[in-house]
């Protein structure tokens, strides 16, 4: 079986008050797994237009590897306001490309070579991009070594409880933070418990093999049956958290796929995602000294 790493979901634009940048949970993922040496792609689809283009062309540059199909809807774009704190506020423009990944024989048979998958909740808002993901998943390889993340990214709206629970049956890892805790704990009838109870009974509920919890500045937990890892969020300064939360997984998935525990991988992780936290845009290159920790 390859070592590919896969991305899956939503590609698109962030317009940002100073400009437009590549955006899309998958790329960041992607793009990050990569310059730890791994094989990795990004799967989405773009418009047969200017945007979809400058996507493609983007990725060339970065050397990141893809599988996008064009299809005759418009590259989706995000309008990003930034709170004062430097948080991005998002309105995601709805009926656009990533809405309407179609599941070819091609992404059939990249599924059958993929060792881990990384996939949210936003691009599942459609049922067509949605259907795709579960057939890929589908397609996919069982085995010990198959990590298949499911990020949750509850936004504006575009999540049911259906679609959480279906998503979480499927994967073996559950990255959540801890604002979509509390509303997924509401949703599925335990509001009134503490946040790492809520997440043992996830980890028990779903048989997962890991659960990552971040809490924003109030650090981040790893939950795995038996053990729990907890990091402090490091004091940095903040130049925008647009991707952090993508590096992170990243490189928590490239750390355990390289065999480093779960506390190694977990510190890791948190010192990248506080790096991209002083970058501007989500696809900053990573220092040496952060890269050669996992070669």
């Amino acid at each position: 079986m390859n070592d590919i790493i896969v991305g899956m979901g939503e590609a698109l634009w962030d317009v940002l008050p100073e400009g437009k940048k590549i955006g899309g949970a998958p790329a960041n993922f992607a793009y990050h797994v990569s310059q730890f040496g791994f094989d990795s792609r990004v799967v989405s689809a773009v418009g047969e237009d200017k945007l979809g283009n400058e996507i493609l062309k983007n990725f060339d540059a970065k050397k990141l590897n893809y599988l996008i199909e064009k299809v005759p809807y418009p590259t989706g774009t995000v309008q990003v306001e930034l709170d004062p704190n430097g948080v991005p506020m998002y309105d995601i423009k709805e009926n656009v490309a990533w809405d309407n990944i179609p599941f070819t024989s091609a992404l059939e048979e990249l599924a059958k070579k993929t060792r881990s998958v990384c996939f949210g909740s936003l691009a599942q808002r459609s049922v067509v991009s949605r259907e795709t993901i579960n057939s890929f998943l589908n397609a996919m390889p069982d085995g010990e070594g198959q990590c298949k993340i499911f990020d949750v990214n509850l936004r504006q709206g575009f999540y049911t409880k259906e679609i959480l629970c279906n998503s979480m049956k499927r994967c073996n890892i559950l990255k959540i933070n801890d604002e979509e805790l509390v509303t997924v704990s509401r949703m599925f009838g335990y509001p009134g418990i503490d946040l790492q109870d809520k997440c043992w009974i996830l980890l028990a509920k779903y048989n997962l093999k890991m659960l990552i919890l971040t809490c924003g500045v109030n650090g981040s937990y790893v939950f795995t049956p038996g053990e729990i890892s907890f990091v402090e969020t490091p004091k940095v300064e903040v130049a925008d958290t647009v991707g952090a939360g993508d590096s992170f997984t990243a490189t928590f998935v490239a750390a355990i796929l390289k065999g480093k525990p779960v506390a190694e991988a977990h510190k890791l992780a948190v010192e990248v995602s506080a790096y991209v936290c002083t970058q501007n845009g989500a696809m900053p290159e990573l220092p040496v000294r952060l890269k050669e920790r996992l070669m």
